[in-house]
């Protein structure tokens, strides 16, 4: 019975550190979830900003591109960003991988118009019915520092909070 206790342990355990390896092992650890749909993401968020009278912002990204890591950083880290983002928002990483021919969350990105012709990362934001508010390409956040990009991102959403 032990032994069995333990196998089915070190089993878990090697099914565990499998799936938790990223993707891109030299980005570092997955943002994007690349086996989570996306649909089934942005449901749960429409539900819960609904209860809770938020937007949901949806990023699209993926786990190989260099800004989509530094405007994960800005949304993630710091007090400012991350604050707002609790107070009026649900944030919602979809994967939009189409490097090796990928075509993760193809219609998902359909639906909100293909907002992958703005480059990655974009921003959608959807008020709590579903509806679609705005798209916004994010190249245009970018500066110099983590700092200029926070208060770039939290300029976005104080004009989206409304």
């Amino acid at each position: 019975m032990r032994q069995c206790r333990v196998g089915m342990l070190l089993g878990l355990l090697a099914v565990t550190a499998f799936a938790a390896a990223p993707e891109y092992r030299s980005m570092g650890p997955d943002i994007f979830d690349p086996k989570v749909s996306g649909e089934t993401l942005v449901a749960d968020a429409l539900r819960l900003a609904k209860r809770k009278d938020k937007k949901v912002l949806l990023l699209f990204g993926a786990n190989w591109c260099p800004w989509c890591r530094r405007l994960h950083r800005a949304l993630t880290t710091g007090t400012a960003v991350p604050d707002r983002l609790r107070k009026s928002f649900v944030l919602v990483f979809v994967d939009a991988n189409t490097r090796n021919d990928k075509n993760r969350n193809a219609g998902l990105i359909e639906k909100y118009g293909n907002p992958l012709q703005f480059g990655l990362p974009v921003f959608v934001v959807l008020d709590g019915d579903g509806k679609q508010l705005t798209t916004r390409e994010t190249a245009s956040l970018a500066a110099d520092t983590d700092a200029k990009v926070a208060d770039n991102v939290l300029a976005f959403l104080h004009e989206w909070a409304k």
